[in-house]
């Protein structure tokens, strides 16, 4: 049947149609271009490895391309020990427990925060900022003056190459440019077809401390960052003249570049900082970044991997590089139909006619893959995880300092992680939540007096884990017991008892450290977390005055219920801690639970405030129904239908990072259409055609999500919010399709991950299943749901025929590593 479909849509294709090709056809290669030099950086083509990246802006005559690396981070360790804090928490509980919430504020404000300046001096504190490394720039020599014709400038995502090509007179000039992930370094290549016709310029700068050498033909740019001004108590020692470029205590850095000529030409010192390169038809440039943020030596590192590379060839280069991005990126396949005339088009065209006219399911194939793109490119194991800007950025005082803020941006950045078979690049992630313990150990023993290890909603390279310096935001306080879902998760997808009993004890720690920070609330007699906010909003007193400090919030309640139960899980799969296990089932006993409301809402907090923003862009009090799954369709109905109407009440428009969590929360209530909706929305453009920038969250033209400004956790959450309407395994079954809109009435998929240790596949035709596939991992029994249409199955294990047990709608099947099932419906 498919078969035919396809060759159907074929037909259909080439007429200019928008139909499903089938899992059989040779699929095009994702990608997508400009037709024109990027004006803005937001037009910019982001390339990465994980550890370093590239931004080309493609000009003509004078050509820019960002450098960075995660680990460029300004700043250093330091003190945010209050002990002002301890001394007040007992009377801003009280506070609180007498109902003078903005009493127990204004007391925070003086008392319960970090010592110093938290994260308010960007890259000039000890906070520090995740900065650029700098800029290479070209400026080209061109024989004429004639037009420039033909221009494209292209990202291919299938394999992570960035292409610029235009004609000029009777030259075709190409460039390619990627950031290997085999070799480590950036690889930059330029041809003209005529032979010798290829002259330029070359440099490296950045806007501060920084200095450039010509070091045995190569440039070399080297520094260190600004450590930050110190604090003493509550005091600050501001440094009257930072120290210079190559002296001091913060963050070293250094670049080389190195220019290859495999085709003749020549390349000369043009002066103290630049090379020039004359009539050449080909020339490769090499680019070595490194930092010491983990103990090497900067140069040794930046030499070795230059020389590396020099001995293979381009063609070697590019080969390896793609077969190792692709090892991790072709895992997955999904296509819900295309428009030929639509694909054609340059994307900041595209975006515009999507705003207005849907009939581009393609996009949403792309977008989705952009995703998953941008994740490969901005993380991998032993290294940090992608940032507030994964890890792009063009300037030293990135927004928001491209931190990790634990109140959804950093966990969004991972959801897409496991689900789209990228489990590996969760572990980053993993290992920089078990490098905040000993600091987070620090803050729960000297803010709360308590044992194990907390952190609030900043977190940096510098294992920040204090009170932020503003307490309507920085006063949360389930920032590790959310950190500590995702390491769960990983096993749950994973199966692995080895990790789990590694990263038990610090999900124990996070947990115990709530044993003791509960207090009971005497009006209701529940445990709370005193005190805390629901994230960055804020409700109205009875005199109409803003207050963010509360006893407990739902979204904390939600957390705690999450973390105790997976540390009992825990414990249990490995057969220890029967005690505690205990104790946290107590405790989690006496949490209030989840509450719909008069106005049939989840309640945001444990009493029945009025928001100060009902349309606020964090919807925390859902935590629930996503990430968590104590909100189900299915198992609790009448808090599922609250939800909705929290969401229809929120409204749609928002930021683009929280247009992307209610595209999650709408796949959750299996509603696609909303979902699909919300998707549209975060898929509008943020730039018109005057290259201004407009106001709301939705895209850039290079794909970039607009918080405004770029948050890279948009597109993570959009990607997951895709999968979500096409995978869900959250409630201890497979379902295919609980959310399909009926834009995508036809189509596959294949390589999705699903707990358990699965990997599953999908058809679909006119919104119906046809096959369903799916690959154990690891041995075990999988459940699936199987939708009522379903009369007659066909189920095979192994490609032999198995008659299999279906009970109440779920098709039994149980199997060893490697087992494959097929099901025909």
């Amino acid at each position: 049947m498919k078969k035919i479909l396809y060759a159907i849509c074929a037909e259909a294709m080439l007429l200019g149609g928008c139909d499903y090709v089938g899992s059989d056809a040779v699929r095009t290669p994702l990608s997508y271009h400009f037709d024109a030099p990027a004006k803005l950086w937001e037009e910019t083509l982001p390339l990465g490895n994980g550890r370093i990246g590239l931004m080309p802006d493609g000009g003509v005559d004078e050509e820019n391309y960002v450098l960075n690396e995660i680990s460029m981070w300004s700043g250093s360790r330091q003190n945010t020990d209050n002990p002002d804090a301890l001394r007040a928490l007992p009377r801003i509980r009280e506070l609180l427990f007498e109902g003078k919430n903005a009493e127990a504020q204004q007391l925070m404000y003086e008392s319960f925060v970090c010592a110093g300046e938290g994260s308010q001096r960007g890259y000039r504190g000890q906070y520090g900022s995740y900065q650029l490394l700098g800029n290479l720039k070209i400026d080209y020599i061109y024989d004429d003056a004639a037009a420039v014709e033909d221009y494209r400038r292209e990202l291919n995502l299938d394999e992570a190459v960035a292409t610029t090509t235009f004609r000029r007179g009777t030259n075709t000039y190409t460039r390619e440019a990627f950031t290997s992930q085999s070799a480590d370094v950036a690889v930059i290549r330029m041809t003209a077809s005529t032979g010798k016709s290829l002259s330029f310029f070359v440099g490296m700068n950045r806007p501060e401390r920084y200095t450039i050498e010509i070091d045995r033909g190569d440039i070399k740019m080297y520094g260190r960052l600004y450590e930050g001004d110190k604090y003493y108590g509550r005091q600050t020692v501001e440094t009257a003249t930072p120290p210079p470029a190559t002296e001091g205590k913060g963050m070293r850095y250094g670049a080389r570049l190195r220019v290859l000529l495999p085709h003749g030409g020549t390349f000369s010192v043009a002066d103290d900082t630049t090379l020039l390169v004359e009539d050449a038809t080909e020339a490769i440039l090499l680019v070595g970044m490194a930092t010491d943020y983990f103990g090497q030596d900067v140069d040794a590192q930046v030499d070795s991997l230059v020389d590396a590379a020099e001995q293979k060839d381009y063609a070697t280069l590019r080969r390896e590089h793609i077969a190792a991005y692709g090892e991790l990126y072709r895992r997955v396949d999904v296509d819900f139909g295309h428009n030929i005339e639509r694909e054609a088009l340059p994307i900041n065209r595209r975006l515009a006619l999507y705003r207005d006219d849907h009939n581009d399911p393609s996009l949403m194939a792309l977008y989705f893959q952009f995703g998953r793109y941008l994740l490969i490119s901005s993380t991998r194991p032993g290294l940090l995880p992608p940032n507030l800007q994964g890890l792009w950025c063009n300037t030293i005082n990135t927004p928001w300092n491209g931190d990790y803020h634990l109140n959804i941006n950093l966990q969004m950045n991972l959801w897409l992680s496991e689900v789209c078979n990228l489990s590996e690049l969760h572990l980053p992630l993993i290992e920089w939540t078990k490098q905040q313990v000993p600091s987070g150990r620090r803050t729960a023993r000297v803010f709360y007096n308590a044992r194990g290890w907390v952190t609030h909603i900043l977190g940096n390279v510098w294992e920040f884990t204090a009170p932020g310096e503003h307490p309507s935001w920085g006063a949360t306080n389930t920032s590790a017991a959310w950190m500590c879902a995702h390491l769960f998760n990983h096993y749950l997808y994973t199966n692995d008892k080895a990790y789990l009993a590694d990263v038990y004890p610090v999900m124990k720690e996070a947990a115990l450290f709530f044993v003791d920070m509960l207090v009971e609330d005497p009006r209701s007699r529940y445990l709370v977390t005193a005190p805390t906010t629901s994230p960055e909003n804020a409700y109205l007193m009875a005199d109409g005055s803003k207050v963010s400090i509360c006893a407990g919030s739902t979204m904390d309640n939600q957390i705690l219920r999450e973390l105790f139960g997976n540390v009992i899980e825990a414990a249990e799969i490995l057969g220890i801690d029967d005690d505690f296990a205990q104790t946290v089932a107590a405790k989690r006993n006496r949490l209030m639970p989840t509450t719909i409301g008069a106005d049939g809402r989840i309640m945001e907090w444990l009493e029945p405030y009025t928001e100060a923003e009902p349309h606020h862009r964090h919807v925390s009090h859902l935590y629930g129904l996503h990430p968590a799954n104590e909100i189900s369709v299915e198992l609790t109905p009448e808090l599922a239908e609250a939800a909705r109407q929290t969401l229809i009440a929120r409204g749609d428009e928002s930021t683009g990072w929280s247009m992307a969590w209610k595209v999650n929360f709408w796949a959750r209530l299996h509603d696609g259409e909303h979902s699909w909706k919300l998707l549209n929305d975060l898929l509008r453009p943020c730039i018109d055609e005057g290259f201004n920038y407009t106001n709301g969250g939705g895209t850039y033209p290079n794909l970039f999500c607009a918080h405004p400004p770029f948050q890279i956790d948009g597109n993570f959450g959009g990607s997951s919010g895709i999968a979500e309407m096409l995978l869900q395994s959250q409630n201890g079954y497979i379902e295919f399709l609980p959310a399909l809109p009926d834009a995508w009435k036809t189509g596959h998929f294949s390589g999705l991950r699903v707990q358990n240790g699965g990997e599953v596949s999908a058809d679909w035709v006119d919104g119906k299943l046809q096959t369903i596939g799916l690959k154990a991992l690891t041995g075990g029994t999988f459940l699936i749901r199987i939708p009522p249409y379903a009369i007659n199955l066909n189920v095979t294990i192994n490609g032999k025929p198995k008659s299999c047990p279906v009970k109440s709608g779920l098709l039994e099947v149980t199997l060893k590593a490697g087992d494959n099932v097929k099901v025909g419906i």
